[in-house]
């Protein structure tokens, strides 16, 4: 492509960009030295008569890129490239966990009603279903629990109790026809308030969307109207999906309220941890399910990109973001994923995979691997491995791929600044609560002059990645590592983790361990989990708020 001087500028002034008021705004032609100086940005070092020939196809894509503007972008508009866990050379690799699956117990309503809201979903389902406990009371009682610790936790930015009420009424009038809608029938859970509820604000956690109410239900939302769980309220989150720190308060960490919960699924965690709902579901991209799990002793899923639809979500890195549950076991985690997970036309990311709730699965002579260094970094975290070898696994070392994690995270970083590039452009950025460095105004800021050409190195750098990472997987079931060791990586790769709590410190404050599975392999990495949790019970101790 070829372009000349005069040429060049008939076209600019004849499509001249358009300012915030929607005048036309002066074209101003960039000289030689600033072209040096984005070309040292770059890594490129150009000579006087290479930048002469640069600046006319230079000028031309700086007036298609204002040409682009002018036709906004709402947030939901996907991009057209699909990522996909299982890219070129990577295999499927799941199997089944030949569990018993979902069992029931026999349940009685205790003397205390006020202790259900540490009761899990199989024991309420049992309570629910037998008519022993109704969904009204059941959601009354969450209700009330959860506008009670929110004074101290500041976790709830709107509750739905409206709408719950009536969804409890119409499920125990189900009941009374002898209809059951399977384990979640009357079950009262909490929503990051990144997820769309018809008529709620849907705030993503920041001032500048904080009257914004989108027209629509998340499709996990409607899943989970389907299955029967009671939508409570909607939880907080740090502004968009970032820390803990939202417009109206910090979420606090109910085993230690001088404490922030992390996040950025801060409310989902901190409620669940303190008995405010059963479950909640959050959001990772980089840490966002598993930061706050371990802060505040959750057992939760960060599932495989792609198990579960993000339609209706906030998007803030179409490549990685992922949703999944924050709960209190991995048996209600189950349950939770089996509701939600699936593909969704809407999300053209999602995939179904074979799915069933374990239940109790022996695991003897499964094989999990064990980054070695990385728990004789972490000595706290040893003891989970003679766990593990209790229950008859055998143990694998292995060691991850080594990849320029961090740098290639800059996927996310230009990717959540093209989903609010507008927000940066009209100087709205100014309004979010956090105006540092590590934050999301700077960060977005930044990225604007990331090259493309970085950005599909970083992602082809990703595919080789996934390759190696492959590799790794193939000769185990599974692996099982400290909380944070290749959490970028795995984010990268799309792989499921899952985290609870393996012990507290002096303090009484949790401590955690993570397994990580086989891509679309929640029921193997789930059924492991939840082997290993029922023979050690960390996850049964509460918060005393």
């Amino acid at each position: 492509m070829q372009s000349s001087g005069p040429i060049l500028l008939v076209t600019l002034l004849a499509s001249a960009p358009l300012a915030q008021d929607g005048t036309e705004k002066e074209v101003r032609l960039l000289t030689p030295d600033e072209l040096l100086v984005a070309g040292r940005l770059n890594g490129l070092e150009l000579a006087p008569d290479e930048l002469e020939l640069m600046l006319g196809d230079v000028m031309e894509h700086v007036a298609g890129f204002e040409l682009m503007r002018r036709t906004p972008l709402d947030n939901a508009v996907p991009t057209a490239l699909v990522f996909d866990p299982l890219g070129v050379g990577v295999e499927l690799r799941s199997r089944p966990a030949g569990g018993s699956g979902l069992v029931l117990p026999k349940a009685e309503p205790p003397a205390d009603f006020e202790s259900l809201v540490w009761a899990d979903i199989p024991t309420l389902a049992a309570l629910v279903k037998s008519r022993a406990v109704s969904c009204a009371d059941l959601t009354d009682l969450f209700l009330s629990r959860l506008a009670k610790i929110d004074e101290t936790l500041h976790c709830v930015i709107t509750f739905t109790a409206e709408r719950a009420r009536a969804q409890a009424a119409a499920l125990d009038r189900e009941l009374d026809e002898g209809k059951w809608r399977g384990p979640l029938h009357g079950i009262p859970w909490g929503a990051k308030d990144l997820l769309a509820v018809a008529g709620y604000r849907t705030t993503w956690g920041a001032k500048p969307f904080e009257d914004q109410v989108l027209d629509l239900d998340a499709t996990v939302v409607r899943k989970l109207d389907d299955a029967g769980a009671v939508l409570i309220a909607k939880l907080s989150l740090g502004a968009l999906a970032w820390g803990d720190v939202w417009f109206g308060e910090t979420t606090r960490n109910p085993w230690n309220p001088a404490q922030g919960s992390s996040g950025s699924s801060a409310g989902s965690a901190s409620a669940t941890a303190a008995g405010g709902v059963v479950f909640a579901i959050g959001s990772e991209t980089l840490g966002s399910i598993v930061s706050p799990a371990l802060r505040c002793g959750n057992s939760a899923l960060r599932p495989t990109f792609g198990a579960v639809s993000r339609h209706g979500a906030m998007a803030l890195s179409w490549s990685m973001d992922k949703l999944g549950p924050l709960c209190r076991s991995f048996s209600d985690a189950a349950i939770v994923f089996d509701a939600i997970r699936g593909e969704d036309p809407e999300d053209g990311h999602s995939q179904s995979h074979a799915f069933a709730i374990p239940g109790a699965t022996d695991v003897s002579g499964w094989r999990v691997g064990y980054p070695a260094a990385a728990f004789e970094r972490s000595p706290r975290d040893r003891r989970v491995l003679d766990e593990l070898r209790a229950l008859g696994v055998e143990l694998v070392p292995v060691e991850l791929p080594r990849y320029p994690v961090d740098a290639m995270a800059v996927v996310l970083s230009v990717e959540a600044a093209a989903a609010f590039d507008e927000l940066t452009r009209d100087g709205r950025d100014e309004l979010l609560v956090r105006q540092v460095e590590d934050a999301w105004p700077n960060v977005f800021r930044a990225a604007q002059l990331v090259p493309a050409v970085e950005y599909v190195r970083a992602n082809r750098l990703r595919a080789a990645l996934m390759r190696e990472m492959d590799a790794v997987m193939a000769g185990i079931d599974l692996y099982v590592h400290p909380v944070y060791h290749g959490l970028t990586l795995t984010n990268l790769t799309g792989h499921p983790t899952v985290i609870a709590p393996s012990g507290f410190d002096d303090a009484g404050l949790p401590y955690s361990i993570s397994f990580t599975g086989q891509l679309f392999g929640e029921e193997r990495l789930l059924a492991l989990a939840q082997a290993w949790q029922g023979s050690t019970r960390y996850h049964e101790r509460h918060p005393d708020l």
